[in-house]
């Protein structure tokens, strides 16, 4: 997700209440639903850029947090470096009311991030989402990390079908293993819960001891995950099949690894660009030379000081900036230049000063020259 304000997302006020927020992201949710503008890319960003947003700001805990440190409060450091957290909306009943299930039944199932549907027997398990911190370096070179997730896993003992071991679920006579009923109101049909199942479609007679009729337990994945060179913070990496089980044997949802980037000592990123401010000496400025800066790939390049440089003029190295995602090339480096102007002279420096100042017929004492300071790179 671009890096924007959650408010903003939302179009809603920093003041706004819970009803009011809630009301917001149920408008952007039905526009945005992957289920009703399938093969749009564009679309299902937006709905989870709209989902995060309302998974914060729903949250007084969270919104708190959120509202005096940003996204670092509710990001990677909330939960700690390479911090787990997820929520998927499986179901839209506690944003909706009861029309979340004409909601689910318009768009045939739930979200998430793309998640399956509530309908009983099989469905499609939930996707989940990883925070991801890591530094520059390994953002502009590219790392193989290995990160441990905690998810859903189909029960060993029972298969994932929640009744014990020699005996299987019976199919709900309420709603014949629909998981749904309906009822008519007026002009309208809707559908809920079934209520004698609880969605699932199937009664469990004798229940599993090991997961008590869940059909799932709650284990830990080591992944070793491959970092692509050129990610920013929030980019999102998409692990096919390693989300949580489906319910009843159902497809794995996918995982979602959002990178976080540590703040750099030395580099500031713009885009595909990084910016270094490098001090050099004021005679170098003066005279010209020849200077070593540091690279984000580890190694020092050389550069030319032309003779008359000033401090804040700023110099290009062209493809030692970070490497375009997916694609081929680089950004550049931009060199910042700061005059370093030393402190206590000695009187034969002073001499020598004073003596450089009457030869170029100057006193920076007296007068001062002024200039329109232009922003950007070029």
């Amino acid at each position: 997700m671009a890096d924007r304000d959650y408010y903003e997302v939302l179009g809603v006020s920093r003041d706004a209440q819970a009803d009011e927020i809630k009301k917001a992201y149920r408008k952007l949710a039905i526009q945005y639903h992957p289920d009703k503008n399938r093969g749009n890319p564009e679309a299902e960003e937006k709905f989870k850029e709209a989902t995060e947003a309302y998974e914060v700001l729903s949250d007084a805990q969270k919104r708190q947090a959120y509202d005096r440190f940003g996204k670092a409060g509710v990001g990677a450091g909330a939960a700690g470096p390479g911090g787990f957290g997820y929520k998927a909306y499986t179901d839209f009943s506690d944003i909706f009311g009861d029309l979340g299930d004409v909601f689910s039944e318009f768009f045939g199932g739930g979200g998430g991030f793309g998640g399956g549907g509530r309908r009983g027997g099989v469905s499609r398990g939930a996707d989940l989402r990883y925070n991801l911190e890591i530094s520059l370096e390994d953002a502009a070179l590219g790392k193989e990390v290995k990160i441990e997730i905690p998810r859903q896993e189909a029960c060993d003992e029972c298969g994932g079908s929640g009744a014990r071991k020699g005996t299987q679920p019976t199919t709900c006579d309420t709603c014949g293993g629909v998981g749904q009923v309906r009822r008519t109101q007026g002009f309208f049909s809707i559908s809920t819960t079934c209520p004698r199942c609880q969605g699932r479609g199937s009664i469990i007679a004798d229940a599993c001891p090991s997961c008590h009729g869940d059909g799932v337990l709650e284990k830990r994945r080591t992944l070793n995950l491959k970092i692509p060179p050129g990610v920013e913070s929030g980019s999102r990496l998409k692990v096919t099949g390693e989300g949580e089980s489906g319910r009843q044997g159902g497809p794995r949802g996918d995982l979602y690894v959002v990178t976080h980037l540590r703040r750099h000592n030395l580099f500031e990123r713009q885009g595909n660009d990084l910016v270094l401010q490098v001090n050099i000496p004021i005679t170098t400025g003066i005279l010209g030379g020849e200077v070593e800066v540091p690279t984000i790939e580890g190694k020092k390049a050389k550069m030319k000081i032309p003779a008359g440089t000033e401090s804040g003029q700023i110099f290009r190295l062209k493809g030692k900036g970070m490497p375009y995602m997916g694609g081929y090339g680089k950004g550049d480096q931009h060199v910042v230049i700061n005059l370093k102007t030393p402190r206590n002279l000695s009187k034969r420096a002073r001499d020598l000063v004073k003596e450089l100042e009457r030869e170029l017929g100057t006193d920076s004492r007296n007068g001062s020259d002024y200039s329109r300071v232009k922003a950007g790179f070029h």
